[in-house]
C-alpha cells in the first residue's frame, strides 16, 4: 500500500545532552563533516518524509545556529533533561493541526540507521491506526511508525527514557515488524568509545 506524501511526518528526537559524552549535545556531534542532526534530517527526507519535526533540548540555541535545518519545524523541549519520553511527547504535540496522520520517529544518536531502513518502516503505513517498528535480528528498535490514533496513548505512557516502549509493549499484537538488520546497524552514540562510529 502506498502512503500519500505528507501524511507521515518525520519526528527526530535530538534533545539529548550527551551526559556520558562529557555533556556534548548529541545533535552537534560531527558526522561526515556536519552536525549529526543534519545527517539525521537528510536521511528522514531521503526516506520519504517531506515534513520533519526536530525536537531540540540541550544547547537548543547553539544547534539552531550551527546546524542547517531549513524547512524543518524546530520544537524546543524545555523538559529534555527528564528523558526521551518528554521529547517524544513534545514532538507528537507539535504535529497537532498539521494534517499528519502518522509519525516516523527516529533518534539523532543512531547514525547507523539510514534512509533505507526508515523507508522500509515508512512503507508499513496504511492509515491512522498504523503501528510499526524496525527490528534487528528480531529485536525491536527504531525507527517506529506511530499512527495518529496512537499518539494520545503513547504520550500518556512516555516517561523517563522509555519513549514509546511501554505503549508498544501493551499493543505488541498490533505492531507490524519490519526487519532492517540487513541494511542498518542500531548502535547508539552514548559513550566516548561510541564516537568511533562517527565519520
Amino acid at each position: 500500500m502506498t502512503h500519500k506524501v505528507g501524511e507521515v511526518a518525520g519526528v527526530l528526537l535530538a534533545a539529548g545532552g550527551g551526559r556520558r559524552l562529557g555533556g556534548r549535545p548529541k545533535a552537534l556531534l560531527t558526522h561526515r563533516g556536519r552536525p549529526l542532526v543534519e545527517y539525521a534530517v537528510r536521511e528522514l527526507r531521503a526516506a520519504g518524509c517531506a515534513r520533519v519535526h526536530v525536537v531540540l533540548g540541550a544547547a537548543a540555541d547553539t544547534v539552531r545556529e550551527r546546524a542547517r535545518l531549513e524547512g524543518c519545524v524546530l520544537v524546543t523541549n524545555p523538559e529534555w533533561e527528564r528523558g526521551m519520553g518528554s521529547s517524544l511527547r513534545a514532538g507528537l504535540d507539535s504535529l497537532a493541526g498539521t494534517g499528519a496522520r502518522a509519525a516516523l520517529v527516529s533518534l539523532v544518536d543512531q547514525p547507523g540507521i539510514g534512509a533505507e531502513a526508515m523507508a522500509r518502516v515508512l512503507g508499513a503505513y496504511g492509515d491512522e491506526s498504523s503501528l510499526a517498528s524496525a527490528t534487528y535480528r528480531g529485536l525491536r528498535g527504531h525507527p517506529v511508525l506511530l499512527g495518529a490514533a496512537h499518539w494520545a496513548g503513547v504520550a500518556a505512557t512516555a516517561t523517563g527514557d522509555r519513549g514509546a516502549r511501554a505503549y508498544l509493549e501493551a499493543h505488541v499484537e498490533a505492531i507490524t515488524l519490519v526487519e532492517c538488520g540487513d541494511v542498518a546497524r542500531p548502535f547508539d552514540i552514548d559513550t566516548a568509545e561510541d564516537l568511533a562510529h562517527l565519520e
